[in-house]
């Protein structure tokens, strides 16, 4: 059977106003349902109940499944899924923003959006949608009223950035850092380098123009070929900053390099954002901002009512403690940083509770000793470990638990008050489900 052309699909994708589905438990009335498979499901079997529930067309890969005008047939409907987005992506001529890294993706982002949404009428990737599935949606849910596209890109494997670059075709990329982030997938540190950069080597390819944290240096060497925009701490830097210190939410105040050279002069950008670490990400979404014209008290404006949601940096106060939310996801590199601020903070009667780093493979054991390590160099005393990989390294003084659920029973049966705590493990340890008892 012969391919449905790629123009094909996209004439019914515009005739269905733009319409996806991919979910026959979610159906879209007059949308284009493409039938993905996964490790335990194919979709391809759902095609008739899609029209039946209202699609208007559907993708399919397998031609028993071809049985009326309104179903397209193709060799892999996730491929084609790929190759409509692209296709899209020609048709638009707005500013692409691609963001990667192994820490602050989604923070960036949002940062990012808050600053530009100032000035333009933007789409942003929605929650986490970063794959190679979320970003061809990603891609597919522009309209021509959007001004600026901000795309988020995640990876665990070398090639994959550089596939959905392929995809996306961004003018302009960021990565925010290279970490100990996926270990197991891009297999150690060197390898995490190497697919991370893949997004400078496309930028570079097509003559775009990356932001860089100058302050970093690694970042900085593999950034050689590329146009840069570059921000941080040094008078030479297109945007530089300076923190103020303050105890708990970051406070900044930043300038140009052809700009105002008294600090005393500048306004001081109040947050609602908890950690030191988050100034490089602030003063990033500034160099943004400043580039595309954004005016700098809107910028300024943007990042002081910004306030982080979906467990990522969360300062909040309950009626018997203040909580540090930060249980979204974790890494080596990003649990190091989070433990150091933690430390820093002038706070009395200090909890630590963090779960299970995933996706380290070979390394879980060494990288979680690292942690263990530089919670007792911090002198943090109080320490809630949560996970079969923080039990196995475990000194005797903190308490251990192999689940979340039993940590959840332990601190149900001891009340914690007036204290102030940190929340950190990966996404799948769900630590997040410790608040409501704290």
């Amino acid at each position: 059977m012969q391919e449905t052309p790629i123009e094909k699909i996209y004439d019914a994708f515009i005739q269905c106003n733009q319409k996806i589905c991919t979910d026959t438990r979610k159906l879209i009335e007059g949308s284009i349902f493409f039938c993905l498979k996964g490790a335990n499901f194919n979709a391809n079997e759902f095609a008739a109940k899609a029209l039946d529930g209202g699609c208007s067309y559907v993708v399919v890969d397998e031609e028993k499944y071809v049985t009326t005008p309104k179903t397209f047939f193709v060799r892999d409907v996730l491929t084609a899924l790929q190759q409509l987005a692209n296709y899209h992506r020609k048709q638009l001529s707005i500013p692409f923003l691609a963001i990667t890294g192994s820490n602050g993706k989604t923070t960036n982002k949002e940062l990012i959006n808050a600053v530009l949404s100032k000035k333009y009428k933007t789409l942003a990737t929605i929650g986490n949608l970063n794959n190679h599935i979320g970003v061809p949606l990603t891609i597919l849910s522009i309209t021509k009223e959007h001004e600026f596209a901000i795309i988020e890109m995640g990876a665990n494997h070398q090639g994959e950035i550089d596939a959905l670059c392929k995809i996306a075709e961004p003018d302009f990329g960021l990565i925010t850092n290279i970490g100990k982030a996926h270990l197991e997938g891009f297999g150690g540190i060197e390898g995490v380098k190497k697919g991370k950069s893949e997004m400078y080597k496309f930028i570079a390819t097509k003559g775009g123009k990356i932001f860089i944290n100058g302050d970093d240096e690694v970042l900085q060497s593999l950034a050689d070929a590329n146009d840069k925009i570059t921000y941080g701490t040094i008078r030479l830097f297109d945007v530089i900053g300076q923190a103020s210190n303050t105890d708990e939410f970051v406070s900044f105040k930043w300038t140009t390099r052809y700009g105002e050279k008294d600090w005393s002069k500048l306004p001081l950008v109040k947050t609602n954002i908890i950690g030191h670490y988050n100034f490089i990400n602030l003063l990033c979404a500034v160099s943004v901002g400043n580039y595309f014209k954004v005016e700098d008290v809107k910028i300024n404006e943007a990042l002081s009512e910004y306030t982080p949601n979906m467990n990522r940096s969360q300062l909040e106060k309950t009626a018997n403690n203040t909580l540090i939310l930060d249980a979204y996801n974790a890494n080596p590199s990003s649990m190091k940083v989070a433990i150091e601020n933690f430390a820093a903070l002038s706070s009395a009667n200090k909890l630590l509770i963090i779960g299970d780093m995933f996706e380290l493979g070979e390394y879980a054991g060494e990288e979680h000793k690292k942690i263990v390590d530089l919670i007792a160099d911090k002198k943090i005393v109080d320490v809630i470990l949560v996970g079969p990989e923080f039990c196995k390294v475990a000194p005797s003084n903190f308490k251990t638990f192999k689940t979340t659920n039993e940590a959840l029973q332990h601190l149900k049966a001891n009340i914690q008050k007036n204290r102030t705590i940190l929340i950190k493990g990966s996404r799948g340890m769900k630590l997040e489900l410790l608040k409501d008892t704290l």
